[in-house]
């Protein structure tokens, strides 16, 4: 039996849509996931799994999106499989119109609340083509995963669905190994902090966070990834007096960014409540940073205030100013023994929120989907 998972997002560093991928291959299904061309270098060989790309002659906007959604209906056009998943709400439509042609099974992995991401709601004209499609086919949905319990209770109310809460945990990284704290330029006696994500952008916290790392001593930042404003934070930290203090790493596999991620302190998830997606979310960094054993510094969104709180991990701060954040890491820097209070949730938070444990919910789905008539 085969299979294929359609994903806009980057291969190389999607950890989500390589998890499904393993446990699909796991299950004996022959699989090919379909993405995006860019720059960084494809996972390495998998058995079971075939990495294709789409090159799409745009990088951003209505142009890629709609490039990218042609170019692959005609890739799933052959007919060649016999389930398809959606990876969000930007690869739905081709998979859902090849899908009922051929008569084939659809999973719909909902990545987030994408009508209600931040700015999408004011492009009133983008949000109804978005919004249109979702309410066309998401309450036909037989098969569905998110993120999230508010986000799978957002869908419930709206469409009646009833998707299935697979959060974003991570694999195990103790086959790292870390990077040296000297190749960041950190010293011991630094408090060593890491931002990381591939969509680093406005309403996420970065250039509050700039902002506060001038007002603290003995406190160190890397930020790993990309977005759409990294160029304007790189200009903000080099005009800044903290410029020798904030290291900026590009976007890299997921095990690479790993690697410097365990050699941090603390990791940062200081995405703001600006929209509905965002209030809902739980963000992948935060369980990147548990899976490295780091204590957390996070915005007061409710789902990651919540989860942050029950294991006391790490810090949960109020007011997403730069004077409340820096205020926060320059505690955290002189307090040593608060921070191995919170590596020590941090280590019982890793033992639950493990992917052998959060698998088990996809695993019993995908093998209803490979069952059913």
């Amino acid at each position: 039996m085969k299979a294929v998972i359609a994903v806009i997002s980057d291969l190389s560093t999607d950890m989500r849509v390589r998890k499904l991928a393993l446990l699909m291959a796991g299950e004996g299904l022959d699989v090919t996931v379909v993405g995006r061309a860019s720059s960084a270098r494809l996972p390495g060989a998998v058995p079971g799994i075939t990495f294709e790309r789409i090159r799409v002659p745009f990088r951003k906007g209505p142009a890629m999106y709609m490039m990218f959604n042609i170019l692959l209906f005609f890739r799933l056009l052959s007919g060649r499989f016999d389930i398809c998943v959606a990876s969000d709400l930007d690869t739905l439509v081709p998979c859902y119109v090849i899908s009922r042609i051929f008569r084939k099974k659809l999973v719909y992995d909902s990545h987030e609340y994408f009508t209600g991401q931040f700015g999408l709601r004011e492009r009133r004209f983008k949000h109804f083509l978005w919004k249109s499609a979702e309410r066309k086919i998401v309450p036909g949905i037989r098969y569905m995963i998110t993120v999230s319990e508010s986000i799978a209770a957002l869908y419930r109310d709206e469409y009646g669905v009833d998707p299935v809460v697979v959060r974003n945990v991570a694999p195990s990284v103790e086959h790292l190994s870390p990077h040296e704290r000297s190749e960041l330029g950190a010293g011991e006696d630094e408090l060593l902090v890491v931002l990381q994500g591939s969509g680093i952008n406005g309403g996420r916290g970065a250039e509050e966070l700039i902002s506060a790392i001038p007002g603290t001593t003995g406190v160190k930042l890397v930020i790993i990834g990309s977005g759409d404003i990294i160029d304007s934070l790189r200009r903000k930290a080099l005009e800044g007096e903290a410029r020798e203090r904030i290291i900026f790493l590009p976007r890299m596999p997921w095990e690479e960014m790993m690697r410097y991620t365990m050699t941090c302190d603390a990791g940062l998830s200081l995405d703001t409540d600006t929209c509905l997606n965002q209030h809902c979310s739980l963000p992948n960094k935060l369980f990147d940073y548990i899976a490295a054993g780091l204590p957390v510094l996070v915005s007061s969104l409710p789902e990651v205030s919540a989860l942050v709180n029950s294991y006391a991990c790490g810090i949960v701060i109020d007011e997403l100013s730069p004077e409340a954040i820096a205020k926060k890491l320059q505690h955290l820097a002189n307090d040593r023994s608060l921070l191995l209070r919170l590596r020590q949730g941090a280590e019982k938070a890793r033992k639950e929120l493990n992917w052998e444990k959060e698998r088990v919910r996809e695993q019993e789905l995908i093998r209803i989907v490979i069952n059913s008539n």
